[in-house]
């Protein structure tokens, strides 16, 4: 999938992944798509619920290898 946006949240643990997801957001347009990618397990309810709360749409999320990568369109 491509993204408009890319955001590299690796290595980081809660709650920055959401931070700089909703920092990145705010520089997104409508429409467009942010991709997330982070080594942080409670990412995984975490976006979603975010996501879903905030009006975005979760697109995708995949893990490969430990790392958990998510696209965002925003709402």
């Amino acid at each position: 999938m491509k993204a408009d946006h890319y955001l590299d949240a690796i290595g980081l643990s809660c709650p920055m992944p959401i931070v700089k997801t909703r920092n990145a957001m705010k520089e997104a347009e409508t429409g467009e798509i942010l991709e997330v990618k982070t080594t942080d397990k409670g990412a995984k309810a975490d976006l979603t619920a975010w996501a879903k709360s905030g009006g975005h749409e979760l697109l995708e999320q995949t893990e490969d290898e430990g790392v958990f990568t998510f696209f965002i369109r925003k709402g």
